[in-house]
């Protein structure tokens, strides 16, 4: 069984939670045995039993691979569809159908909406996205398997450690992110926050704002950029007051699961994925401005050593019937079901 993962935008381009994604499923697929490979765009003699596709792939791309007998897994990740308002959903269904029915094929083709009906399976990350696969876009319900993102094994491990004064927020430094609002919000709030990440570009205005910002309020607003040793990271999180991720959308945010992997206290944007996720072992801020912010982020500060920690991500999973072995979820295999 040969495994092929693909993805249509270059890790150079775009880091972030996907790339990690990505390459654990490759590490955790090599653990139990399964030959796995990286799309070779060049070779037209690479063999594929199966394409895992990070995104969502053209109907074009999933039939011609099909037609050489090779099975296509689609991981979608529905960020803002998952994030948005569930009384807009049936607005938004009626009209994809309206537009499937009404437009010629060139007019909907860029959206995708056909290819779930079309892939051999499609990974969701919760439960609400599964839902959201079927309810807006017709995916045949047993082609759709839920796979929660994985943990590396450096986060379970970690040990406990006496809490430092600073929350802790790791995101790439964008819009989606909020990470220029959390830090407008600590510094009215008067709350230390330790931000972890990098921008797209450093010439991004939304990343010069950011660090604008954490020159004004270098007492509130921590920033040196991203951290990749892991071993770290997993330190950092078990020595951090409380983790803060207050993002206008998310699939399912791998640095909330890492830091509830180290046991710490959580405080995220009320969203679905959120809610669905963690339930009540996690405190919730509503996507609002700064101002609306500030007193959320300073009551969490202030409750964070004594509220219920998250419950830790699962250990393992089950791969699915494309390879009928057992997966190490904490490796973050997405293709098993």
């Amino acid at each position: 069984m040969k495994v092929i993962l693909d993805h249509p935008n270059p890790f150079l381009l775009t880091h972030g939670g996907f790339q990690i994604q990505i390459e654990q499923t490759y590490a955790a697929l090599r653990q139990i045995g399964v030959d796995v490979d990286y799309l070779r765009w060049w070779d037209d003699r690479q063999p594929a039993d199966i394409i895992h596709y990070f995104g969502r792939p053209p109907v074009p791309y999933v039939k011609q691979a099909q037609a050489k007998g090779i099975r296509i897994v689609m991981a979608q990740l529905l960020t803002g569809l998952g994030s948005r308002s569930v009384r807009l959903l049936p607005f938004q269904k009626a009209a994809i159908h309206l537009a499937r029915a009404a437009l010629p094929q060139i007019a909907t083709y860029p959206f995708g909406w056909d290819v779930f009906e079309n892939v051999d399976a499609s990974v969701a990350l919760t439960p609400w996205e599964a839902h959201l696969m079927t309810y807006m876009f017709d995916a045949p319900k047993e082609k759709v398997h839920v796979v929660g993102n994985g943990v590396e094994e450096v986060f379970f491990q970690s040990t406990a450690r006496p809490r430092d004064q600073w929350l802790i927020c790791t995101a790439t430094v964008t819009e989606r992110k909020r990470v220029l609002e959390l830090a407008e919000a600590a510094g009215l709030a008067k709350t230390p926050v330790w931000i972890i990440g990098k921008p797209y570009a450093d010439s991004n205005p939304y990343a010069q704002r950011f660090l604008a910002i954490n020159r004004q309020n270098p007492q509130f607003v921590r920033y040196e950029g991203a951290i990749s040793d892991r071993v770290q990271l997993a330190r950092i999180y078990r020595e951090a007051r409380g983790f803060v991720l207050l993002s206008t959308m998310e699939s399912l945010s791998l640095s909330a699961l890492e830091a509830a992997a180290c046991e710490c206290p959580l405080l995220l944007s009320d969203l679905p994925w959120a809610r669905s996720t963690f339930k009540d072992n996690a405190s919730y801020c509503p996507v609002a401005s700064p101002t609306q912010m500030a007193p959320f982020l300073r009551r969490f500060y202030d409750a964070a050593p004594q509220l219920k920690l998250p419950a830790k991500p699962d250990g393992t999973c089950t791969m699915s019937s494309f390879l009928g072995s057992p997966c190490p979820r904490r490796l973050n295999a997405s293709i098993c079901c």
